[in-house]
């Protein structure tokens, strides 16, 4: 039997009116019943552009109030939403949009240039929107649980991105189960820094209609803006990765945040001892959590009473999730597997993708971690190879591809090297065919194939690649070869 609920945003509009929904950073504000109607009439006018329920609609924007209004406008409609990350190259971009099969794009106005040099036929921008007509039809009352909502990309360890499929119940439990774990309080604000089109900051927009909560949405992370809203704003919320929660711990300095400042939710990489010190020391209230796309957002976090004696844990699985250690050593180390309803059903259009990444029910997440006494999880190590430069996930083997289209490259491996301000960044070592070949040349290829984030910041060459008696190159080998000797990070807490 399916199972429906109150279209969430309805929900509130009838509940709390009168309560803000959107804060921006100039003042302005909009209530939830005036998110609702702005929102049903963007769902009328996109209906007379053609959207119709089951539509994929790409959505190429940076955080901003028309962006927020777009997907619920969508989800009005029936339609699926795929959000699309700005920070892509046109070749990457391209492929998302024909593998998620997209029929119809809307862009923010700044990446009105961007979305010409892509490969579909009917775009927009949020504000073209408003010179069309509204379409006389009935909107979406109810939402089906089991349907497609979004479709999110994730780096595959082939160097090809999947289409992670969210349906609305992965989001609402996503959110159910956030709220058992963090509590609901009325002056609750959460600030929303990190991109609205990676699940992280798509789990706060959810989150505020389901809770009905006023989110502080930041256009990009400014540390000084962020620091001001905790300050002054009463913003008692903030989701952040590990450069994020550097960069403000060095505008606190030794003041500290008010007591009605509750929780820094931290995700998205690697989170150093020293600097999880740091925060306790500073009274920080920091939940470390543990999660993924596929997994809409955090499925395993520290708790409040937690916080503070597990520093370095992940914490526990969020109430409605499981959580077990797979194939555990003598160190009680093994994959973490993950099973529950915020976790999706897998990748759209690639069924041996999904098969691979699923164990009877559980999702097989490549990361190896292991279980304290009293069942807190730590991560110990990342996925295989996966590098995680100031949040974003950049997986080794997609370089590797791409750069290998340079013909004087006869060999390459790609690595991540500790960074003090990312975390980690990529470095390149490359067996050449021409040893003309410079640095500079491999540099300049990356940046015309490359999203930024994804460049190698070192290229180094080699005459050969360390490999296993399969003839398979060892990455893990490569470490040695630095100048000064790097070794794999300890702890992984992903995106939340």
């Amino acid at each position: 039997m399916e199972e429906f609920i109150p279209h969430w945003l309805n929900k509130q509009a009838s509940l709390s009116p009168s309560q803000v929904a959107i804060e921006e950073l100039d003042g302005s504000t909009l209530t939830f019943l005036q998110l609702q109607e702005e929102s049903s009439t963007y769902a009328r006018k996109l209906a007379s552009w053609g959207v119709t329920d089951g539509s994929h609609v790409g959505i190429l924007s940076t955080n901003c109030t028309e962006m927020v209004i777009a997907i619920h406008a969508l989800s009005y409609l029936g339609a699926v939403v795929v959000l699309l990350n700005t920070r892509l190259t046109t070749a990457e971009l391209n492929f998302q949009l024909t593998d998620a099969e997209v029929a119809f794009l809307l862009a923010e106005q700044d990446k009105m240039e961007q979305a010409k040099e892509l490969q579909v036929d009917n775009y927009r921008t949020f504000s073209d929107l408003t010179s069309l007509s509204e379409k006389n039809i009935a909107l979406f009352k109810e939402i089906k649980l089991s349907k497609a909502f979004t479709i999110i990309y994730t780096s595959g360890t082939t160097g090809h991105p999947k289409g992670v499929v969210h349906t609305y119940g992965n989001h609402w439990w996503s959110a159910i189960g956030s709220a058992l774990n963090l509590g609901i309080n009325p002056t609750d604000k959460w600030l929303a820094a990190l991109p609205i089109f990676h699940v992280s900051g798509l789990s706060i927009l959810i989150r505020s209609v389901v809770y009905g909560m006023p989110i502080f949405l930041l256009n990009k992370f400014d540390a000084v803006v962020v620091h001001e809203a905790i300050m002054k704003k009463n913003v008692t919320m903030v989701s952040v990765v590990t450069i994020m929660l550097q960069e403000l711990l060095n505008l606190l300095q030794e003041d500290t945040y008010p007591e009605s400042f509750r929780c820094m939710l931290l995700g998205g990489g690697p989170a150093p001892e020293p600097l999880l010190q740091k925060a306790k020391e500073r009274q920080i209230p920091v939940f470390q959590s543990f999660g993924m796309t596929e997994t809409a957002s955090q499925i395993v976090t520290l708790s409040a009473k937690d916080a503070l004696q597990k520093v370095g844990s992940a914490g526990k699985p969020l109430l409605p999730a499981q959580l077990k250690i797979n194939n555990p050593n003598e160190q009680n180390i093994g994959e973490i597997f993950v099973k529950g309803p915020m976790v999706t059903k897998g990748y759209f259009k690639n069924k041996y993708a999904t098969e691979k990444a699923f164990v009877d029910g559980w999702l097989a997440t490549g990361d190896l971690g292991y279980l304290d006494s009293e069942g807190f999880l730590y991560v110990v190590d990342r996925r295989t190879d996966l590098i995680i430069s100031g949040g974003e996930n950049i997986y080794p083997s997609e370089l590797e591809s791409i750069l290998s289209g340079m013909e004087q490259i006869r060999e390459i491996a790609v690595i991540g090297k500790k960074d003090v301000t990312w975390g980690e960044v990529p470095v390149a070592f490359i067996v050449t065919e021409d040893e003309m070949l410079s640095a500079e040349e491999v540099l300049a290829y990356a940046q015309n194939h490359l999203a930024k984030y994804k460049w190698p910041r070192e290229v180094i060459f080699v005459r050969d690649l360390p490999r296993n008696a399969s003839n398979k190159i060892v990455r893990k080998d490569l470490y040695s070869y630095l100048p000064e000797k790097q070794e794999l990070n300890d702890n992984d807490s992903q995106s939340h």
